[in-house]
């Protein structure tokens, strides 16, 4: 069995409130403690509270999204330097609604995740086929196409990033691969990694795709899945915080 410590990450998505949010880390701060790395990766505009809420305890905080520029004239844009300035630990990148709704490309993923590690931020890259592309066989295409544009840009640094395979068709839809369907892709993206770095299995690769209180532990307890991107979940305190508890 691994030694990788498991992370449990929430993504709340575009989800909050001063008020919800405060109520939302006070159950989680106080379901505390956990055997496992956690973190939330809250809206731009709630980064501030969050921080000072974390501020003294082991959760992580970190942002969605960020540029693949570093400042410039770019309206509406957040950089990585801006998010190393509010503490944030982690970024997502290349979430399967961004490449959607963004039309954002595998190059952009990796370049966003090029800068973020420049700036000592820790890159979530999200990897995962469609309900179409799963039926038509692509899933080992797809997914391996995704990574080696982040695999390439970031060269020697790659171990330093966190990989997260989320199924589209899992995300927000209430099914969920099963954890030897989730196992299966997992180690497909361990393979690849290992082809770039010999620290790949240093490396966490999380699951993402309707990650529940009761299938967790059985998604947690694959070979290759060292934790979990969380979204509807994270939203509830005692729901992320028995998912976190899965990551013991």
């Amino acid at each position: 069995m691994t030694s990788r410590r498991k992370l449990v990450v929430g993504n709340w998505k575009m989800h909050g409130s001063h008020k919800a949010n405060a109520e939302l880390l006070e159950g989680v701060l106080a379901a505390r403690p956990f055997g496992c790395d956690v973190a939330v990766c809250v809206p731009f505009p709630f980064l501030s509270e969050t921080a000072v809420t974390l501020a003294s305890s082991d959760i992580r905080w970190g942002a969605q999204d960020c540029s693949a520029h570093e400042q410039g004239a770019y309206t509406g844009e957040v950089s990585a330097p801006m998010l190393r300035e509010f503490g944030c630990r982690y970024v997502i990148v290349g979430h399967s609604e961004r490449r959607a709704y963004h039309a954002e490309s595998d190059q952009l993923v990796a370049d966003k995740a090029r800068v973020a590690l420049a700036h000592g931020v820790t890159p979530i890259v999200c990897v995962g086929e469609t309900l179409a592309q799963r039926e038509a066989g692509e899933t080992a295409s797809v997914v391996k196409r995704q990574l080696s544009a982040v695999i390439h840009t970031l060269g020697h640094c790659v171990a330093e990033m966190v990989v997260a395979y989320e199924p589209v068709w899992a995300i927000g839809t209430g099914k969920t691969a099963t954890p030897e369907q989730a196992q299966e892709v997992h180690a497909l993206l361990r393979a690849q990694l290992q082809a770039a770095t010999p620290r790949a299995g240093e490396m966490r690769l999380l699951y993402g795709g309707s990650v529940k209180p009761d299938n967790a532990v059985q998604l947690f307890a694959q070979p290759d899945i060292d934790g979990g991107l969380i979204g509807g979940a994270a939203l509830k305190a005692a729901d992320f915080a028995a998912i976190c508890r899965a990551g013991d």
